[in-house]
């Protein structure tokens, strides 16, 4: 699995010109999930993600995680992060896992981000969407379950 994280002052997504979640400060999640991860990678993912120290102490360094300072995710789905565009200039997305895996693998990881008490706001599965996100820092990680970064 893979996670862009970015830390915001505000994040949306809309369908179809109707907003479907919103968060104040909190992060912002892109999730992908490849072919043969597991529930462990999703677990591991979100266990990392919630203590992440990405907020800022009283003296600037970043030194809070979300659980610290009471902020929101929003998560969405985002098959294109395992696209390949090594190659030719159409990406590959063979590496992608098909939906019904990949819908099972993000629901879980959800559901693990909420386990440790944080509100979780979630795109649509599928869906085109339209995501707006005022970026804090701007703060963007890359996360992997694999461990490669």
């Amino acid at each position: 699995m893979r996670v862009v994280l970015q830390r915001c002052s505000s994040a949306s997504v809309s369908v179809a010109g109707e907003q479907v979640s919103a968060i104040d400060r909190g992060l912002l999640l892109l999730v992908g999930v490849k072919v043969g991860d597991s529930e462990e990678d999703a677990r591991y993912l979100a266990e990392k993600v919630v203590h992440l120290r990405v907020f800022s102490d009283e003296t600037g360094k970043m030194n809070h995680d979300i659980l610290t300072t009471g902020g929101s995710i929003l998560s969405v789905s985002q098959f294109t992060l395992y696209g390949d565009a090594r190659k030719g200039r159409r990406p590959n997305y063979m590496n992608a896992a098909r939906p019904d895996e990949a819908r099972m693998r993000y629901e879980q990881f959800n559901d693990a981000l909420r386990s440790f008490g944080v509100p979780v706001e979630t795109g649509v599965f599928g869906a085109m969407m339209d995501i707006s996100l005022v970026n804090d820092g701007p703060v963007t990680l890359l996360l992997d379950s694999e461990r490669t970064f």
